[in-house]
């Protein structure tokens, strides 16, 4: 296999870009490259990452959390080298770091957590948000995502550039696997911004700094999950905001929040 590939003919999916070379115990290359004028999308390198460690605990664990943070801006166009450190296997938890390296330099680093899921208590606390099914919207194109459907419901917030609710499901066909519908909707968590409800002209938000997912029920990301994020504070240069992602039946299947620059545009 060569370095890096890019897809002839079909364009890549995010499976594609979900399929790492093994380049020794612990060392993965993500080697679907993207020909894009823009910086290499967050959600990709955390979801290669999560993908990365997954392979390295027992086949009966699933992710149950994930914290990153972004710190170099990647190259879409080149192949990203996964680092892998097994940190602890414990007797129903597995905990792993994963460091992603392009060009002889970490652009972003990540904890993960997988448990062993066990039976016993489900509740939740509050409803998913009432909106519009996704069968009675009109489609909306989402950038820089690959395979992704996605319906914009009516907006919690008016005037904004991007949705801050709306409906996505992947239109590859995913395999009945429980890490690899964590790493896709890994790569859905980091799209848009829940701080474009504060956007102002002086100030807006930019990078992204860190951002850390929950999974709290087992998400089929080929089925519509409902994204609504939500704004929190903006102070000392910085803004951070949560998310939730709730199945077509209302349940509570992940939740995300990130931090991102907010300041001045150049």
């Amino acid at each position: 296999m060569s370095p890096a590939q890019t897809a002839v003919g079909p364009a890549p999916t995010v499976l594609d870009l979900l399929t790492l070379e093994e380049l020794d115990r612990d060392l993965y290359r993500a080697t679907t490259v993207l020909d894009e004028p823009f910086p290499l999308y967050g959600g990709q390198v955390a979801a290669q990452a999560l993908m990365a460690a997954g392979r390295t605990v027992p086949p009966d664990r699933v992710p149950h959390s994930l914290h990153g943070y972004y710190l170099r801006g990647g190259d879409a166009g080149r192949p990203t080298i996964l680092r892998v450190d097994r940190d602890r296997d414990g007797r129903s938890f597995s905990a792993r770091r994963v460091v992603a390296v392009q060009g002889g330099e970490v652009i972003f680093n990540m904890s993960a957590s997988f448990h062993a899921p066990a039976p016993g208590l489900d509740r939740q606390a509050e409803p998913a948000p009432r909106t519009t099914p996704p069968e009675d919207l009109g489609e909306i194109e989402m950038p820089r995502l690959l395979s992704m459907e996605s319906r914009v419901t009516p907006q919690p917030y008016a005037g904004v550039e991007w949705p801050t609710r709306f409906w996505s499901r992947c239109m590859a066909d995913l395999p009945d696997d429980d890490l690899v519908h964590a790493c896709v909707l890994t790569y859905l968590s980091d799209i848009s911004s829940g701080l474009v409800a504060m956007h102002e002209d002086t100030a807006r938000s930019g990078s992204s700094l860190d951002h850390a997912v929950w999974f709290h029920r087992r998400a089929r990301l080929d089925e519509w999950v409902l994204m609504d994020l939500v704004p929190h504070t903006v102070a000392a240069g910085r803004g951070w905001y949560t998310g939730t992602v709730h199945d077509a039946g209302g349940a509570l299947v992940a939740s995300l929040t990130q931090e991102a620059l907010f300041r001045s545009p150049r």
